[in-house]
């Protein structure tokens, strides 16, 4: 029986903090200063965790490992699972040619500019992918549909990256905010109040996200050349999704967001054109943008075929979930069962638990299948071969291509729940929370390192959510307010995390540079923190009339 000491450390939770914080500090001390490479980066930091899980916090040596192992089993199944399937899934309409046409089907928006088409890829088709399936596969279809627009692969890991942000929080049908209800003792109504709050502490996010895009391929020049376009697309998509959040329901926010910024886009774009792009297309050495297009509609929906076919998959798999849900793994894990007693005095429930044909990689492995069929007959007169053998020898490639990525995400997860566990990680929360009525103003970054170490802004919830209501009946809050800051936090954090940086660099083609994109996506993370930080705080206060 293993109980969890938030002040093992010299009897104080301030050195236990400390001390729990030096895996983290380790990870990014390799990967930033030493520049190792991010599985490198992620050995030494969980081989930390579990030093100090034994050493400090007197982890039996077996329950130490075994929670190792447990994370690293959820790191793979299902996340790595996820994002095979989503590269894989993007390949075959590579394979197909089919990709070409959907590219050219991005340039009758906007003109070809490139500023524009990499928003609405990115941020409101990469929303509509995060609604459906999360865990990385948004940024992995999206980095690669940037790419082939011209993008060098830098600036394309970055603008995914970013983008990737508001929708997170209602990633994957709303398991964030359900999560977060579930974890802090919520009712529906409040959770759906959390839901609302969220949309508030992410609004400015929302909007500003594609004028960053703009910023990001081209400059202030591409700000002011697209910044009609960018407003549309950003105001849009923040009000969609507060209003979804707020009075309908939490778990469509994305959908519906994401339809209406798309249309709101589609319709601007019939009266408005951009300026520049010419230009813009020479500075980026691509071809000048075609004036006429040999596309008829029939190439266009074959086109967009793929995104439909897992759109309906996704959305049936949601609406009758015993049609994809009738087998699921569930066992309880060996020498942590019942073992690891939390600091409410209970055993945590470390169960395994996979749904097999009802999670997003298989989900996306039968809609690549789909679609591979379909391709395969309606070819054209074979100017769109596809065989049977070509999506068989495209998974393979993939799953080679995504070795060390996927080590990473498997090593990461380890330290994540050896980190929890142990206690490392609520030895943090507890520290954070405890600084009194000014808790308010940092009640995000708990969120913000929680969804970084982890990758997954539900495991956040998960891991902080219960500190934040116990914070907030400690400094007189609402604790909806402190969970959907928890859940707004988790959303910057997103970008830098080593599970996402992986699934980026993967995506790009830069495999081993992590650091990398780190580095110019670290500044923006940080300066969301922020304003999520102050406008959590005003929420307290002046801004208090807008908590339910």
């Amino acid at each position: 029986m293993f109980e969890i000491n938030t002040s093992v450390v010299g009897d104080s939770l301030g050195l236990t903090a400390l001390v729990a914080i030096l895996p983290l500090v380790a990870f990014f001390i390799m990967l930033m200063g030493f520049k190792a490479r991010a599985h490198t980066s992620g050995a030494v930091a969980l081989a930390t965790s579990i030093i100090l899980a034994i050493v400090a916090f007197s982890m039996p040596v077996d329950t130490a490992l075994s929670s190792a192992v447990r994370g690293g089993l959820f790191g793979l199944l299902p996340i790595v699972w996820v994002i095979i399937t989503a590269i894989w899934f993007y390949e075959i309409t590579v394979a197909s040619g089919r990709f070409e046409d959907l590219r050219k089907t991005f340039d009758l928006l906007g003109d070809g500019d490139i500023r524009i088409q990499s928003m609405l890829i990115a941020f409101c088709f990469g929303g509509l992918l995060e609604a459906l399936a999360g865990f990385g596969a948004p940024v992995a279809i999206t980095a690669t549909m940037i790419m082939a627009l011209g993008v060098k692969p830098l600036r394309a890991a970055t603008v995914v990256l970013i983008a990737n942000t508001a929708p997170v929080a209602f990633g994957a049908v709303g398991i964030p905010v359900t999560t977060a209800g579930e974890v802090g003792g919520r009712t529906a109504e409040q959770t759906q109040d959390i839901a609302g709050l969220i949309a508030l502490q992410v609004l400015v996010i929302a909007a500003i996200v594609p004028f960053l895009i703009a910023f990001i391929l081209d400059g202030m020049r591409g700000v002011k050349e697209t910044a009609p376009a960018a407003a549309v697309i950003g105001i849009s998509f923040a009000a969609a999704q507060w209003l979804t959040a707020t009075f309908f329901a939490y778990q469509l926010t994305n959908v519906i967001a994401c339809i209406v910024s798309l249309g709101a886009a589609f319709i601007f774009l019939r009266v408005w054109k951009p300026r520049g792009v010419a230009q813009l297309r020479e500075r980026m050495e691509l071809p000048a943008a075609e004036t006429s297009t040999d596309l008829n509609g029939r190439r266009i929906w074959m086109a967009l075929l793929p995104y439909a076919v897992v759109t309906a998959v996704f959305a049936i798999a949601t609406a009758a979930p015993a049609i994809f849900g009738f087998w699921k793994l569930k066992f309880a894990w060996p020498l942590l069962d019942g073992t690891v007693i939390g600091t409410n005095g209970e055993a945590m429930d470390t169960s395994f638990s996979f749904n097999v044909f009802g999670n997003p990689g298989t989900l996306l492995l039968l809609s690549g299948i789909i679609v591979a069929i379909v391709y395969h007959f309606c070819n054209e007169n074979g100017r769109y071969k596809l065989s049977f053998a070509q999506p068989v020898q495209a998974f393979g490639e993939v799953a080679n291509r995504m070795k060390f990525s996927g080590l990473t995400i498997v090593l990461v997860l380890a330290l994540a729940y050896t980190m929890n566990y142990s206690g490392q990680t609520i030895a943090i929360g507890e520290f954070v929370s405890s600084a009194g009525s000014i808790f308010a103003l940092f009640a995000p970054v708990l969120g913000w390192i929680g969804t970084a170490v982890t990758g997954s802004d539900t495991s956040a919830n998960a891991l902080f959510g219960n500190l934040q209501v116990a914070a907030a009946d400690r400094i007189g809050v609402n604790p909806d307010l402190m969970l959907a800051a928890n859940t707004a936090g988790g959303v910057v954090g997103k970008m830098i995390s080593p599970q996402s940086l992986a699934i980026a660099a993967t995506a790009v083609s830069m495999e081993g540079k992590e650091s990398v994109i780190l580095k110019n996506v670290v500044g923006y993370s940080i300066a969301f923190l922020a304003v999520v930080c102050v406008i959590v705080f005003l929420m307290t206060n002046v801004l208090g009339f807008l908590v339910p």
